[in-house]
């Protein structure tokens, strides 16, 4: 894989990028764009959000705080980015917990039909299956990808790629991405990770921003944007000293995504395709 080109493109297109996303996490996503090379809008009002998905090169569909409100933003977006043939990432954040989650996940994944779908392996599993449980947006601790079940799981992404047609990006200790044909497990990242709200929110939205600047190949482009956050969120803990605790470690996460080049990204990197 040519992940340096992946960066390059992002940071030469500045890809502008359609987040509907959860009120938690929508200072840091956007943050988390500019600094990897792209630009942010969050528009989730119904009134416009087909015609800013228009003006935009790539959508990012987040669940986070899902409100009936919002719902019919969702969809309009969507039909509307598809329409243009801009690539779409949903991110069914806490499919799982309640019914009214898991519902329109499944909703949004049947008539949007997103590009990729990003998500810890709780939540890919009950997309893949209709049903499941997680701890909160959290992972639940009994799905958890460990070297006896990395098999198992690479093979759901697989195939749950091979029935939707879309790129399957499982996020955990170990990344999982499959488009069906091709499967990479990546290893980059570090538990300080899990400490703060929204490394996975930030995560979709930059993916998004490479999936946008390369849609000749959006399996290379969702790996080169996991690969760059877990990487970058090496070397934001690298950084903490015994002062520091999880707000600083967001902020040099942030740091890192704005300071990455191309070189850090190809050599850092660290994959297996399977």
């Amino acid at each position: 894989m040519n992940l340096k080109k992946r960066l390059e493109n992002v940071r030469a297109a500045g890809p502008l990028v359609h987040n509907i996303t959860n009120y938690v996490t929508v200072n840091d996503c956007a943050n988390i764009l500019l600094a990897c090379g792209g630009s942010p809008i969050m528009a989730d009002d119904m009134n416009e959000a087909a015609d800013i998905t228009a003006i935009c090169g790539g959508l990012n569909i987040n669940i986070g705080t899902l409100n009936e409100r919002t719902i019919p933003s969702m969809y309009a977006a969507g039909r509307k980015a598809k329409e243009l043939g801009h690539p779409v990432l949903l991110d069914p954040v806490g499919a799982g917990a309640s019914a009214y989650r898991t519902e329109t996940a499944l909703g949004l994944l049947d008539e949007v039909k997103p590009d990729v779908i990003r998500g810890n392996i709780s939540e890919i599993k009950t997309l893949a299956e209709g049903s499941g449980t997680t701890k909160g947006v959290d992972a639940d601790a009994a799905d958890a990808v460990t070297a006896d079940t990395l098999d198992a799981a690479a093979a759901l992404a697989r195939n749950f790629a091979e029935r939707t047609g879309a790129v399957v990006v499982i996020t955990g200790a170990t990344d999982i991405i499959s488009d069906g044909a091709r499967t990479v497990c990546i290893t980059n990242g570090c538990p300080m990770m899990s400490t703060i709200t929204g490394s996975g929110c930030m995560l979709s939205s930059m993916t998004t921003a490479y999936l946008t600047a390369n849609q000749d190949d959006l399996f290379e482009a969702a790996a080169a944007a996991v690969c760059a956050m877990g990487l970058c969120g090496e070397k934001a803990e690298s950084r903490m000293s015994e002062l520091d605790g999880n707000s600083t470690f967001r902020n040099y996460l942030i740091d890192a995504v704005y300071n990455l080049t191309p070189e850090e990204l190809e050599k850092g990197a660290k994959y297996e395709l399977r």
